[in-house]
């Protein structure tokens, strides 16, 4: 683990794999880390790329930032953390806010985007309802913490058959939201309820992209998965079965080799 100063906040992440491999950054979601990864970064080492997993600033090692973090703050500190690692592009991907952190790089630095991965996302602007929800489960994580919250979720985070049949991802995936500091998790909140919307982003993207999608995901389900297949018709996109919204965790292999057959096939380090 290594750790770089960002606007007032140390950061950790983990670079792993060779030097002169495509670099594949690998953004977690909502309330986890960046150990969410861990099957990616062996699968995607052993074939040869370099895979650099952040913990996003308020979540895992990273220091806290109270108040709202909005989703540019991580894209900037994305682009940091390329810049502190002298890499001028790279494959971005991330899972649900990582998704859309993300989509928020792209629309800050698409200079700066070899090919985007975009799992179990939604690229539309935050609802008033939603906005309202996320605000109010931001006090409610400060009041309470993050236990009851992440009981609650644990079957819509991971499929209640994979909560069940998959113990050990189970306590993975509580682990890390138990984990998380709710000052963290509040800011976040704070900050996706003032999203924009995504969808002009990716009307005009033109670098490779895969679009994943967890067959039983009940928060960005699979018709989201393909309307924005629909905004990007030359993109990928692979629904895996017998997975929610953490299918990297969920259906590791799946997910893997649906990544690594992108990467393979559609994306090259010296494409343009």
């Amino acid at each position: 683990m290594s750790r770089i100063h960002v606007k007032g906040a140390a950061l950790h992440y983990d670079d792993r794999g060779p030097g002169d491999g495509l670099p594949v950054v690998l953004v977690h979601g909502h309330p986890f880390n960046r150990t969410l990864w861990a099957p990616q970064a062996e699968a995607l080492t052993a074939a040869g790329h370099r895979v650099i997993t952040p913990d996003l600033r308020g979540y895992g090692d990273s220091d806290v930032t109270p108040g709202t973090t909005p989703l540019s703050d991580f894209a900037d500190d994305i682009a940091a953390l390329l810049d502190h690692l002298g890499i001028d592009e790279a494959v971005i991907g991330g899972v649900s806010m990582g998704g859309q952190i993300t989509m928020e790089f792209q629309r800050r630095y698409p200079g700066r985007v070899h090919a985007l991965v975009l799992a179990d996302t939604s690229p539309a602007a935050e609802t008033d309802e939603g906005r309202a929800f996320r605000n109010r489960l931001a006090d409610r994580l400060l009041a309470e913490g993050m236990d009851g919250y992440a009981d609650e979720v644990i079957d819509r985070m991971l499929a209640p058959y994979n909560v069940t049949g998959k113990p050990d991802v189970a306590a993975h995936v509580l682990g890390m939201m138990r984990s998380t500091d709710p000052r963290g998790a509040a800011a976040a909140l704070r900050g996706r309820a003032e999203r924009p919307d995504y969808r002009p982003v990716l009307a005009a993207v033109s670098v490779p992209t895969l679009i994943v999608v967890g067959a039983d995901d009940p928060y960005t389900p699979v018709a989201d998965a393909e309307g924005m297949h629909r905004l990007i018709p030359h993109a990928t996109l692979t629904v895996v079965e017998q997975a929610g919204h953490l299918p990297n965790v969920e259906q590791p292999q799946r997910f893997n080799a649906a990544v690594l057959r992108f990467l393979d096939t559609q994306v090259r380090p010296d494409s343009d």
